[in-house]
């Protein structure tokens, strides 16, 4: 799983000189060509670590990728199967054209609980909402309220939390990496202590068990699945499952959130093309399967991670126990189940509510029409009864 290439800024703030779109040809949140040639790099990288498990030539069975659906993590996918599998024999389609088609697969942003996590989850916005008011963030943002204040003034934009310290330091960056003088205001706070702030916001969406369960569980649990399924621990769940690899284009804050949820992350900014592997392994001398998770940040050198109560190689059913917590029995469920009546929730949810209270109503209907229909049976057809005529 990878972060996309370098990218333009998403959204200038409202003081940002360098706000004009003729500054930026190629449009706001876009993938920039250094951005594909890092990419293209890293696909060749993986052809190398990874050319003899899957093979040179591109086999539809032997991978499957997925992306979120944003421009620079579709275009940063394409840019990375460049580099990992270049057109071969028969697969050469032109010979003056080096590459060839590679599928990326995709769900729209706001049905995707998988990878960009923004289908509704209203359990997760609950709990979401008292993290930020625990005392760590508490605590946090009273150490960075004269930064706040600082840039709320300077840059036009209210800023009142870490991950909104996040959001002006990734534009500042990007500015800085493109040659551009910032204001001298920034003199006062950039790279640091922004860069700090910014960096503790990357562990703010996954601060507890339940965020983590919530946001890179339904990740981590597909992986399981299908570490499960090689080991034989598990049936096939889909056809997928007799794939060799899986590959996940997303953002910085997918990998630090799926990081964090492992125990692993280091507090640092993933930087572009920053990638987690999750590698699994059958030992020559035991027959057992290990589980090793590498990350990769700016460097040709994969780090190899010490999982928290496992280290570095841990077996297979050692890594499913120790994150049982942090994975979902069914994620929608739990998202929503507590909310099923709650009409104002996210479809497809509050459809479900809608159709039960509709069913609910028309058996209490019944039952009432049933009830009349008895009563009247039982009392004479005429409505009033004659009176016995009295001599006046």
């Amino acid at each position: 799983m990878f972060r996309h290439g370098d990218r333009t800024p998403i959204d200038p703030y409202p003081n940002d000189p360098y706000r004009n779109n003729s500054l930026w040809p190629v449009g706001w949140g876009q993938l920039t060509n250094n951005g594909k040639k890092r990419h293209y790099e890293l696909g060749k990288w993986f052809r190398s670590r990874y050319g003899q498990l899957v093979g040179l030539e591109y086999r539809r069975e032997n991978i499957l990728v997925r992306s979120t659906d944003v421009d620079r993590t579709l275009m940063s996918a394409q840019c990375n199967l460049a580099g990992f599998f270049p057109p071969l024999g028969g697969q050469r389609w032109d010979e003056m054209v080096d590459w060839q088609p590679i599928p990326v697969h995709t769900t729209p942003e706001k049905e995707d609980g998988l990878l960009a996590m923004k289908a509704p989850c209203k359990k997760y916005e609950e709990e979401y909402k008292k993290a930020k008011q625990s005392d760590f963030m508490v605590a946090l943002d009273n150490k960075y309220k004269d930064l706040y204040s600082y840039l709320t003034e300077k840059t036009g934009r209210l800023v009142q939390s870490v991950i909104d310290v996040e959001y002006h330091f990734s534009t500042l960056h990007i500015e800085s990496l493109f040659n551009f003088t910032l204001p001298e205001w920034t003199k006062k706070v950039y790279p640091e202590p922004m860069r700090t702030a910014s960096a503790i916001s990357f562990a703010v969406p996954t601060l507890n068990t339940q965020l983590k369960r919530l946001k890179s569980g339904p990740l981590l649990k597909e992986m399981v699945e299908h570490m499960k399924s090689k080991a034989g621990m598990a049936p096939a769940l889909e056809k997928t499952d007799n794939k060799k690899m899986w590959v996940y284009s997303a953002h910085d804050t997918t990998v630090s959130n799926f990081l964090n949820t492992l125990g692993v992350f280091n507090m640092l900014n993933p930087p572009y093309a920053a990638t987690v592997m999750v590698e699994l392994r059958r030992s020559s001398s035991d027959n057992g399967y290990y589980v090793n998770v590498l990350y990769k940040n700016t460097t040709d050198v994969a780090y190899l991670m010490t999982l928290p109560k496992c280290g570095q190689v841990c077996p297979l059913e050692q890594f499913i126990d120790n994150y049982k917590d942090v994975i979902p029995d069914d994620w929608s469920a739990e998202c929503h189940s507590h909310r099923l009546f709650d009409l104002t929730s996210d479809l497809p949810y509050n459809s479900l509510a809608i159709f039960a209270m509709v069913a609910s109503t028309l058996v209490v209907f019944v039952l009432l029409a049933s009830t009349s229909l008895y009563w009247h049976r039982k009392t004479p057809s005429h409505a009033y009864k004659k009176l016995k005529m009295e001599t006046l």
